[in-house]
């Protein structure tokens, strides 16, 4: 289904009136604005590849692939606040569309997980974190499309810095007991990821 029609597709499931300002041609403008070139719509499809998958182990599919919607809304390489602000977006456009306040809530608590500082707790969080994360278990090439677009969205970053800071923040996921936490994700792309992760290591790590 194209992603347009899903959008229009899951506020109807919801029966919701899509709220000004969160048509799909919005939030589409937002997932393609100049400075991005991995937090775009193609991060999205993929993620909603993933959902369709794994939706029979959802608590409630609706709610997470709201939070898949909203993720990365908000994005500004650079900042911290990026998840929160996501999150508020969500909670926002569904008091907005008169949604239960329960529902804003759950979207917005799912999404700050998103930030992967901590461990989510067992349920929609938990599949929500390793559907985000998925693109580490990526084939070889998507993968390095991946590291191509993350280095595009700090391209003002200088080379040698980029460099260090991205290897860090690569070796930190791969000291991790695992990437992932849910068992198909865990069987399916636990190994490629840590092979993927070793590798752009080694290539940031290089003279």
């Amino acid at each position: 289904m194209p992603l347009a029609s899903r959008w229009c597709a899951l506020w109807a499931e919801l029966g919701l009136a899509i709220p000004p300002g969160a048509d799909f041609a919005s939030l589409l403008a937002r997932y393609r604005e100049a400075h991005r070139a991995y937090h775009t719509d193609q991060h999205i499809g993929e993620c909603l590849a993933w959902l369709d998958e794994v939706q029979s182990q959802a608590g409630s599919r609706t709610t997470l692939e709201l939070a898949i919607w909203y993720h990365d809304a908000i994005y500004r390489p650079g900042r911290s606040d990026n998840e929160e602000a996501s999150a508020n977006l969500a909670s926002q456009d569904l008091l907005a569309a008169g949604a239960p306040g329960t529902l804003g809530a759950d979207v917005a608590s799912l999404i700050r997980w998103t930030a992967h500082e901590a461990a989510p707790p067992p349920g929609d969080a938990t599949l929500l974190v390793d559907i985000d994360l998925a693109i580490l278990g990526a084939s070889a090439a998507r993968y390095a499309e991946y590291e191509s677009q993350i280095r595009s969205e700090y391209r003002w970053v200088p080379e040698f810095l980029f460099r260090r800071r991205r290897a860090e923040l690569l070796r930190a996921f791969l000291a991790r007991p695992r990437l992932y936490a849910t068992p198909l994700f865990f069987d399916r792309l636990e190994q490629p990821a840590r092979h993927n992760l070793a590798e752009s290591i080694r290539v940031l790590s290089a003279d």
